[in-house]
């Protein structure tokens, strides 16, 4: 049985000189909130409002228990990985797990009556909605989400 050290999250943080960070962390929910604070904290000074930040955590941690659970399927030895960048006012966000994939394509709308009492779904629609762009690799097991930080030309009122 391989033993990770508890410190393994934050020695596997590293920085590319293309400003990619790359985060491995293994399938285990104590990690969840670490890896979005970290990436969180690359937005501090950007003047992102408030609504951009909950949209970006959410979906953060969505993608990366989606990796754990459906992924990993909870295995301790597997890792998520996660890598971030900001081009411009973009942020790009990649979540890739050790699993076999799945078709994302199939994902049923979850708000259609006939799937309400589906209870798997959801984290894939809320993604979709809230994030500018999501993509899948062909595998189906790396999810690619870009968010647009600040719209420009929105008029802020006093």
């Amino acid at each position: 049985m391989i033993k990770l050290d508890p410190l393994a999250f934050i020695k596997s943080i590293l920085s590319s000189p293309s400003g990619k960070v790359s985060i491995k962390i293994p399938s285990e929910i104590k990690y969840l909130r670490k890896a979005s604070s970290k990436i969180l904290s690359a937005l501090e000074g950007r003047n992102v409002d408030e609504g951009r930040i909950f949209d970006i955590k959410l979906c953060i941690e969505e993608a990366v228990r989606n990796a754990m659970v459906h992924g990993n399927h909870f295995n301790k030895q597997k890792i998520v990985k996660i890598m971030y960048w900001i081009g411009g006012d973009t942020l790009h966000i990649e979540v890739e797990d050790e699993g076999s994939g799945f078709e994302h394509a199939a994902i049923v709308d979850p708000t259609d009556p006939t799937n309400i009492t589906k209870n798997s779904g959801r984290g894939v629609y809320l993604i979709r909605k809230l994030m500018d762009k999501v993509e899948y690799n062909d595998k189906g097991n790396k999810v690619t989400m870009t968010k647009i930080l600040n719209q420009r030309g929105n008029i802020v009122c006093p």
